[in-house]
This record gives structure tokens, sequence and C-alpha cells, in this order.
């Protein structure tokens, strides 16, 4: 029986069926893996199933010339914690979980964008502080979300139900940015523009929801951001260095955008305590996947690729 270790505590569920077709070791600590957990888990498992901040980088590799290991199947649909030309030289492949994080993220995304525009969180610290004073006609006023103009950064899986959903339930105009032209059959008013920049500018809302890469890496910078109008909002959803955190802070500071809504960090678990002083700022705990059905999913999903390498199959999810 092939070995398999998980990198964290998963749900039982997903432990029991990794049980059921593998000799499995779970690590206890929530904590990312360490340098020498990384090295170990390469020498002495089959088959390793890391997630964000198990940072196996080309070091990790380099460290292990001949691992047993023959398979990273990633717990997330992100994998720039992985190196993956250094795995493969290795001899790993490397695999993700696209698919089943796509409908939480676009759900937080949607969550982000109306706390921010419509100042839930400072309303509800408010309450919790025990300073609201009682309704008034010109108290907390927001951006109303409905019919205006969402611009999206990427439309992959996640941007595309990001856009549904803003589109038909709150009816906004949807334009986008993206690498990669793509047919959008349930999307046909939204309109590609011919930059990053000319979304930005165009757009009562600003949703990031590109996969973090080298080419990606500080997309959203000052330049960017300059584009924005002052009462847009900018919502980050993919992966905290995606956005120049600094030039971000330096914005809402200065009053060139009105709020941001974050569930990533460019160097989480930091959090600048720039942006935890204000107001203006919704700050989630990287909760895009977090329900239980979708952590689930997620891990039988991985599972699924560490069966195929069991069983001689093509991997449903290899990353190229």
């Amino acid at each position: 029986m092939l070995s398999l270790f998980l990198s964290r505590p998963l749900p039982q569920r997903v432990i029991h069926a990794a049980q059921d077709a593998f000799a499995v070791t779970v690590r206890d600590s929530t904590d990312p893996m360490t340098g020498p957990e990384m090295r170990e888990a390469l020498r002495h498992h089959d088959i390793i199933i890391p997630t964000l901040g198990d940072a196996f980088d080309a070091s990790v590799f380099a460290a292990v010339p001949k691992p047993r290991a023959r398979l990273l199947a990633n717990f997330g649909v992100g994998y720039n914690h992985i190196d993956v030309a250094a795995a493969r030289a290795a001899g790993l492949a490397v695999t993700n979980t696209p698919g089943a994080v796509t409908d939480a993220t676009a759900d937080v995304a949607l969550l982000l964008m109306l706390m921010t525009a419509r100042r839930a969180g400072e309303g509800e610290r408010m309450v919790r502080a025990g300073d609201w004073q009682g309704w008034h006609p010109t108290q907390l006023l927001g951006l109303h979300m409905s019919g205006k103009v969402l611009g999206v950064v990427g439309m992959g899986r996640i941007g595309q139900a990001i856009a549904r959903r803003a589109h038909f339930g709150f009816g906004m105009s949807v334009v986008y940015h993206t690498r990669t032209p793509r047919p959008l059959p349930e999307l046909p008013a939204a309109q590609a523009l011919p930059s990053l920049h000319a979304v930005m500018a165009a757009a009562d809302i600003v949703v990031v929801a590109v996969p973090a890469s080298p080419q990606t890496h500080h997309l959203i910078d000052s330049a960017a951001l300059a584009t924005m109008r002052p009462h847009a909002h900018l919502v980050n959803i993919a992966r905290g260095d995606v956005v120049d955190e600094a030039a971000l802070i330096a914005a809402l500071q200065a009053g060139r955008i009105a709020g941001a809504g974050l569930d990533v960090y460019e160097y989480e678990p930091q959090v600048p305590l720039a942006l935890r002083a204000m107001e203006n700022v919704v700050l989630l705990p990287h909760i895009g996947t977090a329900a239980l059905e979708v952590r689930e999913a997620m891990g039988m999903m991985a599972l699924d690729n560490a069966c195929a390498l069991r069983d001689g199959r093509p991997l449903p999810n290899q990353v190229p």
C-alpha cells in the first residue's frame, strides 16, 4: 500500500477515504510545513498532499535528489507555493483542485463587494462598540452596487462565476481583462477591454481573480491603482502578492480610492497595521473556500489524483 502524507488535518470524511486507499500519515499541526518536514516527507512517502504555505521550492528538492515521493497532490487550486519545474525535475507530478473552489470563492467575492461598498464592517464595529446612536438619513452612506460597473481582472472559472452573480443578481455591467481570451456564452454582454488599466478606470468595483504567478506578481501596482476613480473599490480574492500592498495602502490613505475588501494578503498571516487601522477596508482571514462541503470536495479531488497515480491512470488535474 502506498504511503500518503497529509500536511494538515483535513475534514474527517477526507481522512477516512484516504485511510481506505493508502497508508496515511496526518501531520497534526495547522502551520505550514518547515523545510526539514518537507524534506522528510519527500524521502519517506509516495504521495504528499500539501496546501497553501507549504513552500516546496527548488531548495527543498535540491536537498533530496532521489525522493521517494512521486506526486504533490495540492489541496487547493492555487499552487504558487510549489516550484512545479523543480518538482518535475525531481520526478514528481503536481496536481491541484480546480472547480471545487469556484462557487465558494465567488460567493466570498460578492460578500466583500457588498461589505466594502455598503460599509458593513464599519457599521458592525460601531454597533459592537456601543457607539450607534440610532438611524439617521446620512449615516454610513456607501456605494449602491446595483446597476454599477464591475471590472473583473482574470476571467477564468472564478472570474466568470463572480461576473454571473454580479450581472444576473445585481444588474451590474461587466468589463474585464484576461490573458487568455475565451467565449463567454453565459455572459454575452460582458465586454473585454484592451488593457488592465482600461478595466480599472471603467469600473466602480474591481475584483482581482487571477492566479498567482511571476507574471501576476504586483499586477495591481501604484500605476494600476492610479487609474481607478475616487469612489471605486478594490476586492482581492486571488493571492495576496498580486496586489502591491504598500501601493494599496498609499492609495487608500490618500483617498484615491474609496475602499477595499481583502481575503488574502501579501505576507499573510501578517496584515499591516495600516490596513487594520482603516475603517474603509474589509479584512477577512482567507475564508474563500471555508465551507465544510467545499473543503471535503477539495480533499476528495486531491485523493482522486492520488488514486490515479496509484492505479497508473492519467492524473485528472495535473498542472502544466
